[in-house]
């Protein structure tokens, strides 16, 4: 391995080790604020980055075995591995989301105000288009899929907090109550559209193939 890339590889190790400690941060003040304020806006948000938590460590696995010599199968089976996690994950906080919006649409709940839910999201905006920024520039200089897979996550948690600030602020000035879990309900097309997306390159990964 040349110089240039092993240098890469750490840094961009390096980048998904600071992701996970701002996603769990991010996960602990979003889930606490989306229960306190019965919002399915900002649950749907924090278990988002639940999988931003678990996708970005998977690959930090994957990175840090390349790093430490593996051989070049054994990297593979570990790309193949994360773009699977990813997209398990993307399915599984889909179908909660659609079941808690659908619940509290049916139902009629409606959810109160939340500062630190407001904060939370204020912080994100200005985080993640920094985290996608290098999350593409080492993926590409990497030719990682995983990664660039990984900053399209990204791109969705920044996404949501746009619809779920927008959410969050309509219920509040205006009292529309159905913002909220509407807001939860337009993170799924995309969401979905993405882990299928992870989970067609993961298939598309032969591991029988020889590497050059």
């Amino acid at each position: 391995m040349d110089a240039t890339r092993q240098q890469d590889l750490k840094k961009a190790r390096t980048l998904q080790i600071w992701n996970v400690i701002y996603d769990v941060i991010e996960v602990v003040v979003s889930l606490i604020a989306g229960f306190a304020s019965n919002s399915s806006a900002l649950i749907g948000w924090g278990l988002d980055s639940t999988i931003e938590v678990i996708s970005a460590a998977t690959l930090g696995w994957r990175l840090h075995g390349e790093i430490k010599g593996i051989d070049k199968e054994k990297v593979k089976k570990r790309k193949k591995i994360t773009l699977y996690v990813i997209a398990a994950s993307f399915t599984l906080v889909c179908i909660f989301i659609t079941y808690d919006s659908v619940t509290k649409l049916i139902n009629q709940e409606t959810a109160t105000w939340s500062t630190m839910g407001l904060i939370i999201l204020l912080v994100s905006l200005v985080v993640n288009p920094i985290l996608i920024y290098f999350k593409r520039k080492y993926g590409k200089k990497l030719d990682s899929p995983a990664m660039l897979a990984d900053a399209k996550d990204t791109f969705i948690c920044l996404y949501q907090t746009v619809v779920v600030l927008i959410g969050l602020l309509l219920v509040n000035q205006f009292g529309w109550w159905m913002a909220d879990p509407i807001a939860a309900l337009l993170i799924v097309p995309y969401a979905l559209k993405e882990g299928w997306e992870a989970f067609s390159k993961a298939r598309n990964i032969n591991l029988n193939e020889t590497v050059k």
